[in-house]
């Protein structure tokens, strides 16, 4: 039966693959096959072509040869006017308004001509922005207040206002001469901390930048100038104490070692014990914790303070912390680290003293590392130096300039002085304190004061030359890495797509509290 079967199976499985087969093939012979797809794309259709049937007869829709009105998007950016003119704003003027003088403009020509210094040449406007060009009276002031300050030598310049247009173009100018400069962000800046560090950035080592407040303290100003001017070397620095040090640690190690006793399963806080479960599950609990916090370090025996400052030496507390080092690089790296119980390696060292080997004894060689034995500020860094103080920039900022007016109407004795300055806003005092410190310490070093923006009692505004100006010039222009010795932080209005844009610039800058960006206005 089992042949009979299999034969009968292999009988039917023939006639199944014969008939399969037949139909494949028919299949193939009609459409051609797979493999003779080949074959049927070779036969030429040889029908006639109808007359007048061309490429060009069949016509593409209307639409695409002539597309219809597009409706305009009132959301889109409309492309505005060519900018052809550039003003600052005239603060001076009552009221204040658009600047004539302090603009800047571009003929049908391409000549630039500038509304107080005349023309400026074709070649000016394709280097530098026509905003900068607005502002070209404060840059060639700042530019004569820094070679009257510096005397074409190189030192430590003092500029105060230093986010007025002048002041940051004085900063700027300054410190590209390869001077270090300290600056002072006027109080009407000075609580604008991204500000403050973008003028810190546009000063150079040693140089840097504090806001109004912290050159009201005359004696923490006076240090700040003598370490810019003469370098802060941390070989100087007689704070090291490593007595003081190891005592500390060890009363830091007592009051751990009390905190965490060995009468505790683990360095752990007392409050992990107290139960707050429920009543049933009171019986378990602690052999529930005893078991949790086996995994942790365990606590330590109480130690002798006695024995403690009789074994335990300032070179063993070197060796102990190079140990807390590895542990802690271990621990940073994620590689496998042993229980780090601090209390007993002091008790194994108290019993058996660490060898001291050169790693320990000798200075470390990273700067500023913590070394117990001996200090190791700045090791193997030089220590920079801005050199002498040789002048102040002093710009009048309004609160300045309402200061200093004041106290010279008050009369000559100081008595009458500080009076006047009494009764002052808040703003105005810490103004003229702060111009006043300022100017003591560029007086005290020898160094020239010079002044910008306005007129100030004793001190006269600084006239910038054609020198000057040219220098200014020299100073906006644009490299070809894109950079530029002198730059201005700006607010754009453009009056020439918006004309009610110059009035309100004119808002903006002359409201309250107005930002640190100076306002200009295109046409």
């Amino acid at each position: 039966l089992a042949q009979n079967g299999r034969a009968t199976m292999l009988s039917c499985s023939a006639s199944l693959s014969r008939a399969a087969a037949s139909r494949l093939s028919a299949s193939a012979a009609k459409c051609g096959g797979r493999s003779m797809g080949s074959r049927a794309r070779e036969v030429l259709n040889t029908e006639p072509i109808p007359a007048g049937h061309t490429i060009d007869s069949v016509k593409p829709p209307k639409y695409w040869g002539h597309p219809g009105e597009v409706e305009a998007d009132p959301d889109a950016f409309a492309p505005g006017k060519p900018v052809t003119s550039a003003h600052a704003i005239d603060l001076t003027s009552d009221p204040p308004r658009v600047s004539a003088r302090d603009s800047v403009a571009v003929g049908p020509t391409g000549s630039v001509e500038h509304g107080r210094y005349g023309e400026l040449g074709a070649d000016i406007a394709a280097g530098i922005p026509l905003e900068y060009l607005a502002l070209l009276r404060p840059a060639a002031e700042a530019a004569a207040a820094v070679r009257a300050a510096t005397s074409g030598g190189t030192g430590t310049v003092l500029v105060y206002g230093a986010t007025q247009p002048s002041g940051i173009a004085a900063v700027q100018l300054a410190a590209s001469a390869g001077n270090a400069v300290v600056a002072v962000v006027g109080g009407e800046h000075s609580g604008n901390n991204e500000m403050l560090d973008v003028v810190k950035g546009l000063t150079s080592e040693p140089g840097t930048a504090v806001p109004e407040e912290y050159a009201l303290v005359k004696g923490a100003f006076r240090d700040l100038v003598g370490k810019t001017a003469n370098g802060d070397d941390p070989k100087s620095w007689a704070d090291h104490d490593a007595d003081a040090f190891l005592a500390d640690f060890k009363t830091n190690l007592l009051d751990y070692v009390a905190a965490y006793p060995d009468t505790l399963p683990a360095a752990v806080s007392k409050d992990k014990l107290l139960f707050a479960g429920k009543e049933k599950d009171r019986k378990d609990f602690r052999a529930n914790m005893d078991a949790y916090l086996s995994q942790f370090p365990p606590g330590e025996a109480p130690i002798d303070p006695e024995q403690l400052n009789a074994y335990f030496p300032k070179e063993q507390y070197a060796s102990w912390k190079a140990k807390f080092g590895q542990q802690t690089t271990a621990v940073i790296s994620g590689d496998d680290t042993p229980d780090f119980v601090p209390a007993r390696l002091v008790r194994n060292q108290m019993a058996s003293p660490d060898p001291l080997g050169e790693s320990i004894l000798k200075a470390a060689e990273v700067p500023y590392e913590f070394d117990v034995l001996r200090p190791n500020y700045g090791t193997g860094l030089a220590t920079v130096k801005g050199g002498p103080v040789s002048g102040a920039v002093i710009v009048v900022t309004p609160a300045l300039a309402a200061a200093a007016q004041a106290v010279e109407k008050a009369g000559k004795s100081i008595r009458s002085k500080a009076e006047a300055l009494q009764f002052l806003p808040e703003s105005q005092k810490n103004a003229y304190a702060a111009a006043r410190s300022v100017i003591q310490c560029a007086e005290a070093a020898g160094g020239t004061v010079t002044v910008v923006g306005g007129d100030l009692p004793g001190f006269k505004a600084t006239e910038a030359a054609d020198a000057d100006v040219k220098e200014a010039i020299s100073a906006m222009e644009i490299a070809e890495d894109g950079s530029s010795r002198l730059n201005f932080f700006l607010q754009v209005y453009r009056a020439g797509d918006y004309p009610v844009y110059a009035d309100y610039a004119v808002h903006r800058a002359t409201e309250d509290l107005a930002g640190p960006r100076i306002v200009v206005v295109t046409k």
